[in-house]
């Protein structure tokens, strides 16, 4: 028998009449099955991002970082050691002298109490989405579905309750609130918009990403946690999603792909980035020795998921040959090939999560200086403002004119736990003039060269444990 037999000289040769009948039903269903699952994927794939908002705070919360080692002098509960090691820091952090500190400690006596912490919630969290309806005019009533996130800030009633009473947001909408989850928190939350958006058709979804630092300050002497006031900023930043066909055309961004890595499982994972009181009862958060040897792995997990999806052809092939050859030729000391990620992303745009790791991050993922220009102008500008950071990043880029139409943006985030999370984006159109982008001001003093001195900053250098 030919090995193609054509499906009418099947039934006519081969099956009985009730065969063939039960044989065309079959075949009937199975092509109405694989046209709804066409239809469906097809539909899973239309999340877009109208706009976002990224919260720019007064100027009179700007403050140096003399401003600080001034401050935590006048304060003196440090010796001169840790003093030394506190400006060092400073010194090797990659911050400006322009960032945004909490209101309360600006102030002579400061008290970083529930009401100054509410305060400060209030004009990032409001802040942010009174300019994101601005720029979208879609309505309150209009929103479906709400995510926030704010990792260790949390009050009862919670961030979501708040927005929905600031806004008037409908009874039925769904809400959820995330904490605890860390710097990765706000691509999670995008994750989590995207599975909703899949059930709840022609909606809207919030999604709030911001960070508590008014309660969170550590005036301790345990030198691992003292990273919180070295890097973390005030900031916050709205995002607006929606799967409505007619947005197609009205997006800034399509959601092509997310990837979450969670390597909580592993105890020394759990335990590198971990809040806790020191031996005086101070609260803060303990930055272990094993962060970069966890980080390094969860991320290299998350990153060769992610490349399964977003590779060229040419870099997969690369990377399966070296693969084979490795292991046919295993005493020949072939080094690993790491494939070139710059291939696959106009855009690169990793949390800010400090100096040392976007230099291991372009090290290992083949960025070169000007993909990197956001993410490290960044962190000088704002400092890390924790999970909203990546919208600053990508805030930047549209402000330097670099988004066309076509580009594909690539944003990874990684935090407590120990996560990691890669959301890619596609550009709807060119991205032009934001009066509304925190940047668009004082753009064209940007890029600045960083002066951070050498080698990896103390904060990783001596951790406690």
């Amino acid at each position: 028998m030919p090995i193609v037999v054509t499906l009418k000289n099947l039934l006519e040769d081969h099956f009985i009449p009730e065969a063939k009948l039960m044989l065309i039903t079959l075949l009937t269903c199975l092509l109405l099955l694989g046209f709804f699952i066409t239809k469906r994927t097809s539909r899973s794939q239309g999340v877009y991002l109208l706009d976002f908002a990224c919260y720019k705070p007064p100027d009179a919360q700007k403050a140096t970082n003399q401003f600080w080692v001034k401050k935590v002098e006048h304060m003196g509960i440090y010796s001169e050691d840790t003093m030394t090691f506190i400006r060092k820091g400073f010194r090797k952090s990659g911050l400006g002298d322009s960032t945004y500190f909490a209101e309360v400690y600006l102030k002579q006596d400061f008290d970083p109490c529930l009401k100054e912490t509410r305060r400060e919630m209030e004009m990032t969290v409001f802040g942010s989405i009174d300019m994101l309806l601005a720029k979208t005019g879609v309505q309150c009533e209009d929103i479906g579905i709400l995510v926030v996130n704010c990792s260790i800030y949390n009050t009862m009633p919670s961030l979501s309750s708040m927005i929905v009473n600031r806004y008037k947001l409908k009874e039925g909408i769904i809400s959820y609130n995330l904490v605890g989850m860390g710097c990765t928190s706000g691509l999670i939350a995008i994750g989590l918009a995207q599975n909703l958006l899949q059930v709840h058709r022609d909606s809207y979804a919030l999604v709030m990403s911001t960070e508590g630092i008014t309660e969170n300050g550590y005036l301790g002497d345990n030198r691992s946690m003292m990273i919180t006031n070295g890097l973390f900023r005030v900031g916050g930043a709205a995002i607006l999603l929606s799967n409505r066909p007619s947005d197609h055309h009205n997006c800034k961004y399509k959601l092509l792909h997310t990837v979450h890595t969670n390597g909580s499982s592993s105890n020394p994972s759990y335990n590198c980035i971990f809040q806790e009181e020191d031996e005086a009862g101070i609260r803060g958060v303990t930055i272990t020795k094993d962060l970069f040897k966890v980080a390094s792995t969860v991320i290299r997990s998350n990153v060769t998921t992610l490349g399964k999806l977003i590779l060229p052809l040419s870099e997969k092939l690369r990377y399966l040959t070296n693969s084979i050859t490795r292991k046919l030729r295993p005493t020949a000391n072939i080094q690993p090939y790491i494939p070139n990620y710059s291939k696959s992303a106009k855009h690169f745009l990793p949390h800010v999560g400090g100096k040392p790791m976007l230099d291991k991050l372009q090290e290992n993922l083949g960025f070169d200086e000007t993909a990197m220009e956001p993410s490290r102008m960044t962190l000088y500008r704002f400092g890390n403002t924790g999970s909203s950071s990546i919208w600053y990043e990508l805030a930047y880029a549209e402000a330097k004119g670099r988004v066309k139409k076509g580009n594909r943006v690539w944003q990874i985030a990684f935090g407590s736990g120990f996560k990691c999370s890669s959301v890619v984006w596609r550009a709807m159109r060119t991205v032009g003039y934001d009066e509304m982008n925190p940047w668009t001001n004082e753009i064209d003093g940007f890029p600045v060269n960083v002066e951070c001195g050498d080698g990896p900053l103390p904060i990783f250098f001596e951790p406690s444990k």
